[in-house]
C-alpha cells in the first residue's frame, strides 16, 4: 500500500453518521416546537429516535406529525434537516490517520454520496475542506453519478494526478463502495466499526473489499 493514494468515504468512515442524524432531529424538533406549543422539542426528539430505532429512516417525520396531528409540510422539515449546521467530530482514529498522511505529504481524496447541501454541511463542520486535496460530493455531478458510478472515482484520481490503479478506496458500505473501485483496478479497504448502518452487512466477494480493518490507525502500518 505504501505507494498508493488513499481515497476515503465520509459517513461512518471518518465520523459517526448517527451524530449527524441526532443533530438533525434536534433541529427539526426545535423548529416544530417553536411553531406548535402543544408539543415540546424534547418529546419530539425522543419520538424521532424511537421511530428510527424501531422502523428505520424514511417516514419518521410523517409518522410523528400524524401522531400529534401537526399540520406542517413534511418537505419543509426535510429541508430544515438537510440544511441545518451540525456540530460533528472526527473519529479519533480518523483524525490520527488523516494527520499521518498530511504530515507526510501524501495526497488524500474524499468521495461521498448524499444531498449536496447536507454533505457539504458535514464537510464544513468537520473542516475536511482544509484537510483533503480533492473532495467530490457525487450529487454535485448528478444523482446518476452516485457510487457505484465510475465517474467519481475517475474524477478524484484525475484531480490528484495519479493513475486510478495507484489509488485505494477506504469505506464502510459494501453495497456500493468497493465493487466499482475494484473493477477500476483500485485496492479497497473496509472499515468495520461498532456503530453504523452497514456494519453487519455481508455480501458476495465481488462487493466486499480486499481487506478489512477495525480502526483507521491500522492503515499507518501499510504506509510506513
Amino acid at each position: 500500500m505504501r505507494n498508493l493514494i488513499p481515497i476515503f468515504d465520509l459517513d461512518d468512515t471518518l465520523y459517526c453518521e448517527h451524530d449527524y442524524v441526532r443533530s438533525g432531529f434536534k433541529t427539526v424538533a426545535n423548529f416544530i416546537a417553536n411553531q406548535y406549543s402543544f408539543v415540546t422539542s424534547d418529546l419530539l426528539y425522543k419520538d424521532f429516535i424511537d421511530v428510527l430505532s424501531s422502523q428505520g429512516r424514511g417516514q419518521i417525520f410523517n409518522i410523528i406529525c400524524d401522531k400529534y396531528n401537526i399540520p406542517i409540510d413534511i418537505s419543509l422539515l426535510v429541508q430544515v434537516y438537510r440544511e441545518h449546521k451540525p456540530e460533528l467530530v472526527l473519529y479519533d482514529d480518523a483524525k490520527e490517520a488523516l494527520i499521518y498522511f498530511i504530515t507526510r505529504s501524501i495526497p488524500i481524496g474524499l468521495i461521498t454520496d448524499g444531498d449536496s447541501t447536507t454533505q457539504w454541511r458535514k464537510i464544513e463542520s468537520l473542516q475536511l475542506d482544509k484537510l483533503f486535496n480533492v473532495i467530490v460530493v457525487t450529487n454535485d455531478l448528478g444523482i446518476e453519478y452516485w457510487k457505484p458510478s465510475v465517474v467519481p472515482y475517475k474524477k478524484v484520481a484525475k484531480a490528484l494526478n495519479v493513475p486510478i490503479g495507484k489509488c485505494v478506496y477506504i469505506g464502510d458500505n459494501p453495497n456500493k463502495d468497493f465493487i466499482t473501485a475494484k473493477k477500476l483496478g483500485m485496492k479497497t479497504i473496509r472499515i468495520v466499526r461498532e456503530i453504523g448502518d452497514h456494519m453487519k452487512t455481508r455480501l458476495d466477494n465481488i462487493y466486499e473489499a480486499d481487506k478489512e480493518i477495525y480502526s483507521l490507525t491500522e492503515l499507518l502500518a501499510e504506509w510506513s
